[in-house]
């Protein structure tokens, strides 16, 4: 008799669940940190040609050419590094832990941060530790150049700003982190648009520095983009590991030909700012909430009862994140995407509402 999955799959991994996407049909979605702007009729119709003219029954260039001239020019890429392009940013997490997986090497990253810097490491079999961040989300520097000494980290990923608090850690203690390494330090950038500072210029300052980002948070989630930035020597082993044919025919055209227009995205961002802005200053007129600091797209707010105000507002058909029992000092803790005007007047009602039914 053939063994059925309890004898074949990792223990590890079959202790994890599936991620889980909320269903968000009818709904004001604020929950997954999206650009709610969609791109101008004009440009809508120029990718339309071009997907209707794409080649799809070839694979894509791996070497994406014409994507890789655009991005440089657009990213302000330097022709002394190399960049690696991934299917979403989650695919090149994956390949940097693929390559790092040597018996003994271990993962460190804040506590909270994206959870798929614990799950892909989980998924490469490496002990992952978290260092945890300050009460209101700051670097603890100090308890994370101890956790560098003691651990010896193969690769530290550090989210700038931090997924999920918004907070944008301190330049300084970041350098000082990865002068500390003893291997590969990756800045997660996934909010750079929005913060609106790099590492990136410090490449040449760090050998051991990678920096990361995706264009879905710019407005292009649906066809699945990310990139990393590095010294040829590292992008030169990450692509040992990267599957020949991972990123699409319609994604290299369709970013390529947005990227052209890059002043539309980073206009649709400056809004997202703005209205952050205007969303958190509305927030902290309610009784009881915290809403904490943000240079991301969404706002982390703190309630009195994270699950009420999460039913109460799907119920009035707005849907957020509910983080709580999610990672230390998330307790009760909720997340709101910035949207459109439209919808953060509705979600603001919403929350005052829901909160109110406490």
């Amino acid at each position: 008799m053939s063994a059925g999955p309890e004898k074949v799959i990792r223990d590890e991994i079959r202790a994890l669940s599936a991620y889980h996407v909320q269903s968000a049909q009818g709904m004001v979605k604020l929950d997954a940190m999206e650009n709610p702007y969609r791109l101008p009729e004009p440009l809508r119709r120029e990718i339309g040609e071009i997907v209707a003219n794409a080649e799809i029954n070839r694979y894509p260039d791996p070497t994406a050419p014409a994507l890789m001239r655009r991005l440089r020019d657009v990213m302000g890429i330097g022709p002394e590094y190399d960049v690696l392009l991934g299917n979403g940013s989650d695919e090149i997490i994956h390949i940097i832990m693929q390559c790092v997986a040597r018996p003994g090497a271990v993962v460190l990253a804040p506590r909270p941060a994206f959870f798929m810097f614990s799950q892909y490491a989980q998924f490469a079999g490496l002990p992952y530790f978290g260092v945890l961040l300050n009460p209101d989300f700051t670097l603890d520097t100090g308890a994370f150049l101890r956790a560098v000494a003691e651990r010896r980290p193969a690769v530290v990923f550090i989210d700038y700003p931090n997924n999920p608090s918004g907070t944008l850690f301190s330049d300084e203690g970041i350098a000082r982190i990865i002068a500390a390494a003893p291997g590969l330090v990756v800045i997660d950038e996934a909010y750079n648009p929005f913060a609106r500072k790099t590492f990136m210029e410090r490449l040449a300052e760090f050998p051991n520095l990678v920096v990361m980002r995706t264009l879905s948070k710019l407005g292009l989630a649906g066809i699945r983009l990310g990139y990393a930035v590095g010294r040829p020597e590292w992008i030169r082993e990450f692509n040992k590991v990267r599957p020949p044919y991972n990123v699409n025919v319609l994604t290299l055209l369709v970013a390529e030909r947005v990227l052209a227009h890059y002043d539309v995205l980073d206009a649709q961002a400056r809004s997202i700012n703005e209205e952050r802005v205007r969303l958190g200053g509305e927030l902290r007129k309610l009784p009881k909430v915290r809403v904490f600091p943000s240079d991301a797209n969404f706002i982390l707010v703190r309630v009195p009862d994270a699950h009420r105000v999460f039913e109460g507002m799907r119920r009035r058909g707005v849907l957020i994140k509910n983080l709580h029992t999610g990672a230390p000092l998330l307790d009760h803790c909720v997340r709101l995407t910035i949207g459109t005007p439209e919808e953060n007047r509705r979600c603001l009602a919403a929350f005052a509402e829901a909160l109110a039914e406490g």
